[in-house]
């Protein structure tokens, strides 16, 4: 079983603001040079979302 995680203050406060903010900008500018709806940034987002999901393991 995977433990809880939360990032901590300096973290909140750093990378992931950092992080957040890059992303909103580059989504921003996904949907500028494409004219893309928000639908299909919040696919793609799920997408890559998608590939930070944890899957069950089978038991044997």
């Amino acid at each position: 079983m995977n433990k809880p995680y939360s990032f901590n203050a300096d973290q909140m406060n750093g990378i992931v603001e950092d992080t957040y903010a890059n992303i909103i900008k580059e989504c921003e500018n996904l949907k500028k040079n494409t004219n893309c709806p928000n639908e299909q940034v919040l696919a793609l987002l799920s997408v890559i979302a998608s590939n930070f999901a944890t899957t069950p393991t089978e038991k044997s």
